[in-house]
């Protein structure tokens, strides 16, 4: 009877996967032993594996450069890194590796884009594109950059109001785009995204404040779908409207060039995995080009802002089961060392499922489990899988031989999302974070990057 942890696994997936394995009974994530770095470091644990984000990056370029290949697309394609997925200095520095722009969302990242030119890791030529709506201190800073020389700095207009000010604190000639105010999706709570300016009002505005201008010069035309690049009918009527205004645009703008298509890409969230990249980077360019056949218009750059896609992969939490608990006839709890909330905020905030995976026991029977956090908050749990409205795990029967599970792709937006290293709920301390890379033999190397937090650093921050 096939009834261990790695039976469940191998009946219900394709597995092993390219990243992930199991040997002697213990999960190697991307050819990484987990357990290795688990006895070298301890639990609770976030890593990043950072040749992941290097080679997302190049498959994405790839992909659309293909695609563009296959229709004799005209334009050129420019990867963009958001910087609010991940704004670490090591996540930084990596995506940098790869010849890409980067978008940012708010004033205190252009601060960082000065640090990075400062360590020569970002030259001033790079192109930065601003999104965002933007405060007077925001509007400064990309102020300082363009009259201090950053030539391919592109403010994208969040609403009307910001070419003023814009104009206000810019000396030198600048190139800026406008972000659309796409329609949500129909059972969304609001009808249009309170981000951008509406279709009706791009070209009007334009002809009343751009076109005059002798400092602004429009390249750009921005959009972003909140639900995702996904292939529905909802996206592919939003990107065809969207193509459309930027051809009427076009008509009247000859400085603008460039379509961006935001960002998108979704990430793995289960060992099941249908989303077909190629073909959707494929649809996407061949439809913009063909609305722009149609339209007699030349095809526009395209630049994308991958942000979750970027870094979301590279990401794993690893968590330890303290014990567990039975509390009734069918609730078995199984409770991890630290707290979902404040560790994994998505999981509570927007009930986004992960990769969930033991690190070792996979030899070991399994059974149905609840997992909870060390909050006293009712709502610090996790009780489903993206692919099952339940969790599996295997039977703990000593828990001082402890069993080790781990989230995988959570890279991207949980750092800066629960605050890492302030206050968190029940004073849960941030975990560490270790980085991991490959070495020039092919094995890999591991950096602590942060320690656990310390009960003297939070004391500070409350005033104590």
């Amino acid at each position: 009877m096939k009834n261990k942890y790695i039976d469940l696994i191998e009946q219900t997936f394709d597995f092993p996967q390219e990243e992930f394995r199991v040997e002697d009974n213990n999960l190697f994530f991307n050819d990484i032993p987990m357990m290795d770095i688990i006895n070298q470091y301890g639990t609770p644990l976030k890593i990043t594996y950072l040749p992941k984000i290097s080679s997302q990056i190049q498959r994405a370029k790839r992909m659309f450069n293909v695609a563009m290949a296959k229709v004799d697309y005209q334009g050129e394609y420019h990867y963009c890194y958001c910087t609010k997925s991940s704004q670490f200095s090591y996540v930084m520095e990596e995506v940098l590796k790869n010849d890409i722009s980067i978008e940012t969302s708010s004033a205190f990242d252009l601060n960082l884009i000065e640090s990075l030119n400062e360590s020569g890791a970002l030259n001033d030529d790079a192109m930065i594109v601003c999104n965002g709506f933007k405060r007077d201190i925001y509007i400064e800073n990309i102020a300082n950059l363009r009259n201090n020389g950053w030539k391919n700095i592109i403010p994208v207009l969040d609403n009307m109001n910001e070419f003023d000010d814009l104009d206000e604190c810019i000396k030198e000639p600048t190139n800026i785009g406008i972000r659309i105010a796409a329609e949500e999706e129909p059972n969304f709570e609001f009808y249009t995204s309170r981000l951008g300016i509406r279709y009706i009002d791009i070209v009007p505005f334009y002809e009343a404040k751009v076109q005059p201008s002798k400092k602004f010069s429009l390249k750009m035309l921005h959009f972003f779908i909140n639900t995702g690049i996904r292939d529905n009918a909802y996206y592919w009527n939003e990107l065809s409207k969207c193509v459309n205004v930027y051809c009427d645009l076009k008509q009247i703008c000859p400085s603008l060039d460039s379509l961006n298509i935001g960002g998108g890409f979704p990430i793995k969230k289960s060992l099941f995995n249908d989303y077909d990249y190629d073909y959707m980077a494929e649809e996407i360019i061949g439809q913009i080009k063909s609305i722009c056949k149609q339209r007699g218009i030349q095809e526009p750059d395209i630049y994308t802002e991958f942000g979750n896609y970027t870094v979301g992969e590279s990401g794993a939490t690893i968590f330890q089961i303290l014990d567990y608990k039975q509390q009734n006839d069918k609730e078995r709890w199984y409770m991890i060392d630290s707290s979902f909330m404040t560790t994994l905020p998505d999981t509570w905030g927007i009930k986004q499922r992960f990769i969930m995976l033991p690190i070792n026991k996979w030899d070991s029977e399994y059974q149905r489990v609840f997992l909870g956090g060390l909050t006293c908050d009712s709502q610090d749990y996790y009780n489903a899988e993206a692919h099952a409205n339940a969790i599996f795990l295997p039977i703990i029967k000593d828990r001082r031989d402890p069993l080790y599970i781990g989230f995988f792709h959570t890279g991207a937006y949980q750092e800066a999302i629960s605050g890492y290293g302030g206050i968190k709920h029940c004073l849960q301390p941030s975990p560490k974070i270790v980085l991991i890379d490959k070495d020039k033999d092919g094995g890999y190397t591991t950096k602590l990057f942060s320690k656990e937090q310390s009960y003297k650093s939070m004391l500070k921050i409350l005033g104590y």
